[in-house]
């Protein structure tokens, strides 16, 4: 059982940083691909950014490239996603995701524990 709990949402201006962390439980952290998803007010939830476990794989969802960076302190059983120039579309509630298995990083089903999410509004 992993228990995920975010933090660092806020309100930020348009072309402004955030940063969301994202804190687990358990002592196997390590072994599970991370991911963080949003869901913006009437739409579904979308894939933003994945890090897996071990060294060498994240992956990105096209609308934040070059804008969001993922990253993962295992020692502190943390994973943080950095936001850079915030849009509008931004806005909307972030959760962070673990899975230990071998299914698809970027689908939101491949995911067996989920925080409760964290609120990031942009202002234009």
């Amino acid at each position: 059982q992993v228990q995920l709990v975010e933090s660092g949402g806020g309100l930020v201006q348009a072309g402004g940083s955030l940063t969301l962390s994202c804190a687990a439980s358990g002592r196997t952290f390590s072994s599970y691909t991370m991911g963080w998803f949003r869901q913006a007010p009437g739409k579904e939830r979308d894939f933003v950014a994945a890090i897996s476990g071990g060294p060498g794989n994240i992956w990105y969802a096209d609308s934040v490239k070059g804008r969001f960076t993922i990253s993962r302190d295992n020692a502190k059983n943390t994973v943080y996603l950095q936001m850079n120039s915030l849009k509008s579309e931004d806005m909307a509630v972030y959760s962070c995701a673990a899975k230990d298995n071998y299914k698809s990083a970027v689908r939101l089903d491949s995911y067996n524990y989920w925080g409760q999410g964290t609120q990031v509004t942009v202002s234009s």
